[in-house]
């Protein structure tokens, strides 16, 4: 039965396989050959796409300016989805609906349109800028749009759900009595939160960390709209390898370099996290 169970779970799970193949695997192989190629007209084997790459100084500060802007809008996003969960842990069934329906709503608008909405909201005449003028705090438009920060404010609001949720259902897991025994014995809710609600959420916090050092650092629309083409990234730098000049190869392996560097931090991030919730279970 047992075996006849494991059959029938592997045929089943096949077809999922066979896409992930497809969508996933095969373009992934294209690419990498590509890179290898010494020219698109044919395979040559060659490693010199790939030393450009790493050689370049260039090159090499937009890859560390880029996993640099991953790693503030995760840090950010982290901060502001923690009053979010919060207030989440404290509500009742009804209250929790209606965050989380909060939380969502944002996601059922294409990435493209908030970031639209964001150069609108962030423009000399936007709706900050004309709201701080018409109450008399600023004589002139602030210079929000194509800023280093204005990018890490569109990019927290566009990726919060993907923090908020996975923070929100760790917090929902914590047991309200552990809470109400610190707090008993005359903690602060600050060190309440320091010693007992941050640990107990860090697995939620950690794996919406990843995701949005993922999403944020390769956000090629969000970086290049409202970051503005004065900050290049690693993504409007691999589009103008490959459309601008035409230099598909070198776009290749500028890909592969950059998705091997996110996919290096989030392996260490996710070692270092486990090592560190291990010790705290010890």
């Amino acid at each position: 039965m047992r075996a006849g169970g494991a059959v029938s779970g592997y045929l089943s799970a096949a077809p999922l396989a066979l896409l992930f193949t497809v969508a996933y695997l095969v373009p992934v192989v294209i690419l990498v050959i590509i890179s290898l190629s010494a020219s698109t007209s044919g395979f040559n084997f060659t490693l010199v796409h790939y030393v450009a790459a790493l050689t370049n100084g260039f090159n090499l500060g937009i890859l560390f300016d880029t996993l640099v802007l991953g790693l503030q809008v995760s840090f950010a996003t982290m901060l502001a989805a923690y009053p979010i969960g919060l207030l989440f842990m404290r509500c009742g069934p009804r209250g929790r609906a209606i965050i989380v329906f909060l939380i969502l709503l944002p996601m059922l608008t294409n990435t493209v349109v908030r970031t639209f909405a964001w150069m609108i909201i962030l423009g000399r005449e936007g709706v900050i800028n004309i709201s701080l003028m018409s109450i008399g705090w600023i004589e002139e438009p602030l210079r929000m749009l194509y800023t280093r920060t204005g990018l890490i404010v569109a990019l927290v609001q566009i990726f919060l759900p993907l923090m908020a949720l996975p923070i929100n259902a760790s917090l929902a897991r914590i047991n309200d009595n552990l809470v109400k025994a610190a707090e008993g014995l005359g903690a602060s809710r600050f060190y309440v939160f320091r010693t007992v609600i941050l640990p107990l959420s860090l697995p939620g916090a950690i794996a919406g960390f990843l995701l949005t050092f993922a999403g944020s650092s390769t956000a090629f629309v969000s970086q290049t709209l409202v970051g503005g083409g004065r900050q290049i990234f690693m993504p409007l730098l691999i589009y103008q390898q490959a459309i601008g000049v035409q230099k598909w190869n070198a776009a290749a392996a500028l890909s592969i370099v950059f998705a091997i560097s996110i996919l290096v931090i989030v392996f260490a991030m996710n070692r270092y996290s486990r090592k560190y919730l291990r010790g705290m279970d010890a």
